[in-house]
Formats: structure tokens, C-alpha cells, sequence
């Protein structure tokens, strides 16, 4: 399916310029219950962004980061890069000064966007490549003396609208339009190897696959998205906003953490027709809220255990959910990280408008996805239009190999590292997901695990930890856990709920030691009954020998997937 405006443009800021012509007292960028911009304040604002950034020098190519919380100033200050022909270099708030300050200093920027919250992260200071600072809740400039950011005393410490009209008037300057080929990011990713990468994403790339995800799901003008994940990732960036600023949606920001009870109100009171989460999300909601109504007691367990009353007893939570997202949700987008199979299938029997999608920041990011009308339990979906999607060297018997793509939505490489670039790009021009995987005789992409993941047991077969670790997380009191290989045998790092645990045994509580006691001994019991039952539904060559308590939660990345490197 052919995006409507696809033949309209050929770069990023071409988006406002049109929409700010089409739709320009329509809303386009806000914040839940705080300042909100319509598509042509959009335009403006960016325009306005654009002229600062040439008055101070900015130069074409130079590299501009954004450090901040999502809001309409993230983008205004992305758009404005582009509109004055720099490279913008985003960059997640959750990451740490150190690594911020790595990436300042690889990627060479000039310019830094940054939110009043996020300065004192930065307080051993600047790298001398940062010439000027713009704080995001205002976007003026601000003092670097000695490379230090310093905010002055009284200035307005939130976010508020600006009209550029009414700010301080800065020299005209007629920008040249980018070209397609030309750099539109540098995104530095934090995976699961703990080596990060600089992305380099071209106009071109953002653009083809913000345009051809309609082929998956079309998105209109009429749409309302609710925004829960940071637009420093090429997720959020491209899907969550560019796709609704090129055809005309309405985005909404929050301005704390997505818990459900914050989340409850917003939900009813803006009622948004599409959301773009991690699975996590979802799953946190599953396992509180709806798994405790269908399976509390023995009764209703034995009724999940038939298809049809499941699937009918799934549909009347399903709409108790529906109801819970503002009762228009028409499409839930999960993405970053495998979904748990049991969450899937209650989605599934509840009709819930759930999606998948799967991609990398080097492919901006979409490759394939279905959407709610057309689900396929445990895929990823078809291809996006426009992309080829095949398996590198498929084993004979069973058909896996590695997932390979080739599209104009594929990145540049990787900046400043061709070696690397060149290890992730075959002979012909495919680019290497890394993800193992097969494509069925329908044309749909199933992902088995990551490559780098892959246990080879002691008979040479291949021990896939991501499935070993979606039965785990299938039990009740399982929060997350990690399948590894230690000094030879096959083990499961487990996070319980101890807090669930806990809450189980309170009528039986006598005192604080006795009590400590019994928590401890159900811990233990729980984990020799996890691997138990997780043994009796694996191939004999994937049983686990050990299962161990976890403590703590694991470190994970922007899209929740654990830092595996952290615990091998």
C-alpha cells in the first residue's frame, strides 16, 4: 500500500511545511493536561529553532544532541535541526552522564539540547566540541562557562509554550532544502552487548519507513497517539512520531512514569486510538490485573483449561481492558522485545487490538508487523512494502538461519566504524539482524532468538534461551528471568515477586523471624518446582540443571530487554 503523501517529499521537514499548510490549527504535539502546539506553531517553532541555530554558527552537518524528556520541544528541537541542516543526535534520558558524555564526544556535537532535570547529570562538565546549550523547557541559551551548564537563578523552571513570534527576532536565513541521502541522525544504542553503537540514519531511511508502515497499519488524521516511550529511540521517533506527523494525528506526552494508576485518568480522559509500548508494559497489566480474575480459584482454573469457555471468558476481560485504555483503542503496538506466549494468547481470545513489530535502530526501525486484524500467534508478521526479508544460509531440515533485509529504510553504517559497518552487511547488501529465525509457507517471519544467544549443547544442537525463559515467565509468581550456560550446565537466573509470595503467607504469620522463615523456605520450594515443571516441557536437551533466586531486577535496555552481558 502506497502512503497518500509519499510522492510530496523528500526530507524530514518537508512534514511540518505540508501538514502546516493541510491541517494548520489542528493539533499536532501536546502535553497531557499542559501546553499543546498545532501543526503550524509546529512549523513555526521549528523555523524559529532553525534561525537560533544558524545565528550561533551551527554549520551544515554539524551534529546537534537532544537530552531530554519527551514533550512538543523534543520534537521542535529535532525538526529545527534538520530545518538548518544539521545531524541530530538523540539521546535517551535514562542514560548516565558518562555515557552521555561518551557520546558528546564520538559524535562530536556542537550543540546540546537539554532538559533542567537532566543538567546535573552532566556536572563534571562539557566536552570542548559542545559550543552553546539550549535548555528545552524554554529553548534559549544558557552559560557554559568553563564547559560547566549553569542554569541562572529564576528562570522558568517549566515547560512552557513558546510563540516565536512574540520571542526575540533573530536574522532570516534561507535554509537549503536537505537531500534524501543526507544524515538525519546519529543514534547511539545501548544493547544488550554493552557496546554502543552510532547509528547513522539518513532522511531517506526515516522517511521510507515512516511512509510504508502503512502497508502494515494506516494511520489518520483523525488518530490520537498516547506516548509512553522516550523519543530518543528510533522506535518512539519514527512510528510514535513521525508517522502521526506525517499524516496528521494528534500526539500526546506524559510527564512521569506510565504507571497504571497515573495512567488510569489520562486513558479516560484523552481516549487514544493507538499506543506504542514494550512488552513489559502489557505484561505487567496481564499478570496484575487480569491473569489473578480468570485464574482465582480452582474452579476457574478448570474452566481456562477449555478452549471455547477461555476464549469467551478471555473476551469479557478483554473489554474490561479495552475500556481501561479510553474504549477506542484501534491499535496497541508491541515492540523492542519478544511478548510472553501466554499474555499473547489472551490477547488473541480477548480480541484485544494488539500488533507486533519487529525491527532495529539500524532499519529505522520497522521491517515487518501485522496488525490487529491479521495476527499470527508467535510471529512478527510479513515484510513491510518495500522490504525483502530472507534467511541467510537456512538449515536444510529445519529452515532457520539468520534473518538478512535489504531496504532504502536500512542504515548508512555505523559513524566513525566500518569495520563494524562492514561485519553487518553481506555480499549483496543485506543487512544482518542478528536474530535467528524461519519464514513459513504464508510468507510470516517467526524469530527463534538471537544469534549471540544461542547455547550449542553438548550434542552440537541449538539451545535457544529466549524460549526456555517465555515458559519461566509463564508461572504466577515469575517476574523475569534469564536462561544461561555456567560452567557447563544449563542454568535459569529467576526475579520472583517475593512480594506476592509474602502476601500468600501473611494469615500465616506468627512472628518476624518465623515469618522471614517460611518466605525463604517457599522461595526455595518455588524454585525446585519451577524446574521441575519447566523440564517437563522442553526437549530433553534444553532441561534445566539449576534454577537460582535472582534479587534484584535485571538491568535492561531502552526497550526492556536484559543486559545479558551484565550477568554471563
Amino acid at each position: 500500500m502506497k502512503n497518500r503523501i509519499s510522492s510530496d517529499m523528500s526530507n524530514l521537514p518537508q512534514i511540518l511545511s505540508l501538514n502546516a499548510e493541510r491541517y494548520p490549527d489542528k493539533m499536532a504535539l501536546g502535553v497531557v493536561n499542559g501546553i499543546s502546539y498545532s501543526y503550524s506553531e509546529m512549523e513555526g517553532l521549528a523555523d524559529y529553532i532553525a534561525t537560533m541555530l544558524y545565528s550561533i554558527g551551527l554549520q551544515q552537518n554539524d551534529r546537534v544532541a537532544i537530552y531530554s524528556e519527551n514533550n512538543p520541544h523534543w520534537g521542535a528541537s529535532y525538526f529545527g535541526t534538520l530545518r538548518a541542516g544539521g545531524i541530530t543526535v538523540p539521546i535517551l534520558p535514562d542514560f548516565t552522564g558518562k555515557e552521555v558524555r561518551s557520546i558528546l564526544v564520538h559524535s562530536e556535537t556542537k550543540v546540546l539540547f537539554i532538559s533542567r532535570k537532566l543538567v546535573p547529570k552532566l556536572d563534571e562538565g562539557l566536552p570542548k566540541s559542545v559550543t552553546h546549550v539550549v535548555l528545552t523547557e524554554s529553548l534559549t541559551l544558557i552559560e557554559i562557562p568553563q564547559h560547566r551548564i549553569v542554569v541562572p537563578e529564576g528562570m522558568e523552571p517549566d515547560l512552557r509554550k513558546i510563540s516565536p513570534a512574540n520571542e526575540q527576532v533573530f536574522m532570516s536565513h534561507s535554509f537549503p532544502e536537505p537531500e534524501p541521502d543526507d544524515l538525519a541522525s546519529i543514534i547511539y544504542t545501548s544493547g544488550t552487548t554493552g557496546k554502543s553503537k552510532g547509528v547513522m540514519l539518513t532522511h531517506n531511511n526515516i522517511l521510507f519507513d515512516a511512509v510504508h508502515s502503512g502497508s502494515i497499519h494506516q494511520v489518520f488524521p483523525e488518530d490520537v497517539f498516547l506516548s509512553v516511550l522516550p523519543l530518543a529511540h528510533t522506535y518512539e521517533c519514527t512510528i510514535g512520531m513521525v508517522v502521526p506527523l506525517l499524516n496528521g494525528a494528534s500526539v500526546y506526552y506524559i510527564d512521569r512514569a506510565p504507571t497504571a494508576s497515573y495512567l488510569g485518568p489520562v486513558l479516560r480522559e484523552i481516549r487514544p486510538t493507538t499506543m506504542l509500548t514494550v512488552p513489559l508494559i502489557i505484561e505487567k497489566i496481564y499478570k496484575s490485573k487480569v491473569r489473578p480474575a480468570l485464574y482465582k480459584s480452582a474452579f476457574m482454573k478448570l474452566l481456562m483449561r477449555f478452549g471455547p469457555v477461555r476464549r469467551l471468558l478471555s473476551r469479557a476481560a478483554g473489554k474490561k481492558l479495552t475500556a481501561f485504555f479510553g474504549g477506542r483503542m484501534r491499535f496497541f503496538g508491541i515492540g523492542g522485545a519478544p511478548l510472553a506466549p501466554d499474555v499473547e494468547r489472551f490477547l488473541i481470545d480477548s480480541r484485544f487490538p494488539y500488533a507486533i513489530g519487529y525491527g532495529l535502530t539500524e532499519t529505522a526501525p520497522l521491517l515487518s508487523g501485522f496488525n490487529p486484524s491479521n495476527a499470527v500467534f508467535r510471529s512478527v508478521g510479513k515484510p513491510m512494502a518495500g522490504v525483502e526479508i530472507k534467511i541467510g544460509h537456512p538449515d536444510p531440515v529445519s529452515g532457520e538461519g539468520e534473518i538478512i533485509a535489504r531496504g532504502e529504510n536500512i542504515m548508512k553504517g555505523y559513524y566513525l566504524d566500518e569495520d563494524r559497518t562492514r561485519e553487518v552487511f553481506t555480499d549483496d547488501g543485506f543487512f544482518r539482524t542478528g536474530d535467528l529465525g524461519y519464514i513459513d509457507n504464508n510468507g510470516v517471519i517467526h524469530i527463534r532468538g538471537r544469534l549471540k544467544n544461542v547455547i550449542i549443547g553438548p550434542n552440537g544442537e541449538n539451545i535457544y534461551p529466549e524460549e526456555i525463559e517465555a515458559i519461566i515467565n509463564e508461572k504466577e509468581y515469575v517476574n523475569e528471568s534469564l536462561v544461561m550456560e555456567y560452567k557447563g550446565k544449563l542454568v535459569a537466573r529467576v526475579h520472583l515477586n517475593i512480594e506476592q509470595i509474602e502476601e500468600k503467607l501473611q494469615e500465616l504469620k506468627s512472628n518476624a523471624i518465623e515469618f522471614q522463615e517460611m518466605v525463604t523456605r517457599r522461595t526455595e520450594e518455588m524454585l525446585e518446582e519451577l524446574k521441575r515443571s519447566v523440564n517437563e516441557h522442553v526437549s530433553k536437551n534444553s532441561q534445566l540443571q539449576l534454577v537460582m533466586l535472582q534479587m534484584q531486577p535485571f538491568e535492561k535496555t531502552p526497550t526492556m530487554k536484559i543486559k545479558r552481558y551484565l550477568y554471563l
